[in-house]
């Protein structure tokens, strides 16, 4: 236990020392190094699988649930996607020393803010080696310096990835020490990083409920975060049937583990005859199990009935809670009840509807005609994401650059005084 608490000391304070360098870089000196991690990510693909099938094959016989696996798992396509979404970081524009709301005041003085990094970023995460790489970058890019404690699980391919990321800053003259990833499968070394509120100026947990719940209750430092993922679509009486079965079923089957898949599908009670017989068929087909209330269970002969559990639960899995509600002000109550504040759509074609769901439902996202899988920093042109905090203070929704960042006040004279 000495022996990690020393050695996470000795990564704070690498990590404080290389914060100071960062918050001084160029946007030229970050982004040239983004570019150099990219190319190495594509040159070093080989090595990446390679490292990665290790973890895999750990996986499989440790007994790790498909939902796990399919985070944990790359393949050219996803290390690609790992590579442009550093490009696209490197594209955006440099938030640092942006400065805001610049306006005089009666003495003379004028007074603005500043954008400014946050400093020392710990990312804590489970199963997804892109957070990785994705990390990295939003951490760099905002002049942050980053510690970043992957899941045992992936410990082959983050440490692979790692080099990547420290050949591609020593290329460009930065500190490797800006992202360092900890080498202890320790999970001692968790509860050293949560606590090193002289090194650390935010933690960003992401994983499972019990790992956040646990860092959230246990942390010393400021925690950025979201317990659950449990989004609904809700199918107005005037959406566009084609429409809300295309959202419907993408929104549940294009990703089963992931925060953004749909848990419950609420309906209209005017349309549900209509949308839910063609929409449960595509389920039962792809072998999710439906799971509902009394008046859809009466409609879908093949569901099983719901009971109070399934509409707070995060299934990460082919399983879908279904419930047939008299209007909106039955869905927005549901979904208020039951949702976990991180992503919720609705399907109309009714503009007043539309606007009145994006007011009322309390959410990180909250989407009109499209489907919950959206919520993801890459596809909001984040470029990527650290996590998505549901919640209200600082950063909400997908954190990409700006959510890493804070603001200084700044104060502009010509030799006022204060009389």
């Amino acid at each position: 236990m000495e022996d990690i608490k020393a050695y996470m000391q000795g990564v704070g304070q690498a990590a404080r020392a290389a914060s100071r360098i960062m918050a001084q870089a160029t946007t030229n000196e970050k982004n040239r190094a983004l570019t150099a991690i990219a190319d190495s990510l594509q040159a070093q693909s080989p090595a990446l699988l390679a490292a990665n099938a290790k973890d895999v094959a750990a996986a499989r016989a440790n007994g790790l649930d498909d939902a796990s696996i399919d985070r944990l798992t790359l393949n050219p396509k996803t290390i690609r996607a790992m590579s442009d979404g550093l490009l696209q970081i490197a594209q955006l524009a440099d938030p640092i020393g942006e400065i805001s709301g610049l306006s005089f005041r009666p003495s003379g003085i004028q007074v603005g803010k500043m954008r400014v990094p946050l400093g020392v970023i710990g990312i804590i995460y489970e199963s997804r080696p892109n957070v990785t790489a994705d990390a990295a970058g939003l951490c760099i890019k905002s002049g942050n310096s980053a510690i970043l404690r992957g899941g045992s699980e992936a410990f082959h391919t983050n440490s692979a990835i790692a080099a990547c990321v420290h050949a591609g800053l020593k290329a460009t003259g930065l500190p490797e020490n800006a992202v360092q990833v900890v080498s202890t499968t320790d999970r001692a070394a968790v509860g050293e990083l949560i606590t090193m509120k002289e090194y650390v100026d935010v933690i960003v947990p992401r994983g499972g409920k019990s790992l956040i719940a646990r860092i959230s209750e246990e942390a010393r430092v400021p925690v950025i975060k979201h317990l659950d993922g449990i989004c609904h679509v809700y199918i107005d009486k005037d959406a566009d049937i084609d429409k809300a079965i295309r959202i419907a079923d993408n929104a549940k089957t294009h990703r089963y583990g992931v925060c953004n898949a749909m848990e419950t599908l609420l309906v209209s009670g005017e349309i549900a005859a209509s949308v839910l017989p063609f929409l449960c068929k595509i389920y039962l087909e792809k072998g999710v199990e439906l799971r509902g209330d009394e008046a859809s269970c009466k409609l879908i002969r093949e569901m099983k009935p719901a009971d109070e559990e399934d509409w707070r639960t995060e299934y990460l899995a082919p399983i879908l809670s279904v419930r047939i509600v008299k209007d909106m002000d039955e869905a927005i109550l549901h979904i208020a009840t039951y949702g976990s504040q991180h992503t919720d759509a609705i399907v109309t074609e009714n503009y007043s509807s539309a606007m009145r769901f994006l007011r009322e439902v309390d959410s990180s996202s909250v989407m009109v005609n499209a489907s919950t899988r959206f919520a993801d920093g890459f596809e909001y042109g984040l470029g990527a994401e650290i996590g998505i905090s549901t919640d209200k203070i600082h950063a909400r929704g997908p954190v990409g650059l700006e959510g890493l960042t804070s603001q200084k006040y700044i104060v502009l004279g010509s030799g006022q005084i204060r009389i």
